[in-house]
């Protein structure tokens, strides 16, 4: 056999076992912006659905205005989740989703958190002296101008009398979960936050619920990024209302809307 011909029969066979290999999947990254309040759902839900489909799921946590901004000033993100309608608002006025993408799935309850586990239950209402209860110390608050836990909050402390009494005592953070870490480690002797963030957390108690009708609802829309090329990213957006997911959302104290 001929030296050509050996090399012709060796590139035969390496083809044919090139061939007869089965072709790799690649998984997909799908990176998604969400509100930091939807970090203890959401991480389990990911993954499940990592699990699922091979894909790897990528998720920045913070407040919806400033993920919101990101995504202006160009941040490659996938899905966009937030927990305000305002900040999806902007983006859709910047045509920056995609409009038939878009669906709220959630919605939460805003709460008073004490940084006593054992502190005493009470009414929130008209008259109510909050700022005699919090006396020398914070009431902590997301950036009530921005975040939207404390924009909810401002509003529904306006509505009822109540801002101008307590407003020297507030201290705000950068996302609701900061301001639970300002009552979690006894920085604040109360704070404002939703309900899904106290869930489970020891070291807080919820002593009360603002009334809905005091501030707007509380809602978390979603939608995909105009700009994504992912291909899993709508499936992924479609699974946040799965019947699964839903249940790990409501085992965190979310109200799943469908």
């Amino acid at each position: 056999m001929t030296l050509i011909t050996r090399r012709s029969t060796l590139t035969a066979l390496i083809l044919s076992a090139a061939l007869a290999l089965p072709v790799a999947s690649h998984a997909a990254d799908i990176t998604v912006f969400a509100a930091s309040s939807l970090k203890t759902a959401l991480d389990v839900i990911a993954a499940d659905w990592e699990k699922q489909t091979g894909n790897h799921v990528v998720i920045s946590y913070d407040s919806s205005a400033k993920l919101a901004k990101q995504i202006e000033q160009g941040a490659p993100a996938d899905v966009f989740i937030s927990a305000s309608k305002q900040w999806m608002d902007a983006l859709a006025d910047a045509n920056l989703i995609k409009p038939d993408s878009r669906k709220t799935i959630l919605g939460n309850t805003l709460i008073l958190v004490a940084a006593d586990p054992a502190a005493t239950p009470v009414t929130i209402a008209q008259g109510f002296d909050l700022a005699g209860l919090v006396g020398d110390s914070k009431l902590a608050m997301g950036l009530v101008e921005s975040v939207p836990a404390g924009q909810y909050g401002k509003e529904a402390l306006t509505n009822l009398g109540l801002w101008d009494a307590v407003a020297p005592k507030v201290a705000q953070a950068e996302n609701v979960r900061a301001a639970l870490k300002l009552v979690d480690s006894k920085e604040a002797a109360f704070g404002i936050v939703y309900a899904s963030d106290a869930m489970g957390d020891d070291n807080v108690a919820v002593v009360g619920t603002f009334p809905e009708d005091s501030h707007k609802p509380i809602v978390y829309p979603a939608a995909m990024i105009a700009a994504s090329t992912a291909p899993q990213a709508l499936a992924f957006l479609e699974d946040l209302s799965s019947d699964a997911a839903g249940a790990v959302f409501t085992a965190q104290g979310f109200i799943v809307l469908k």
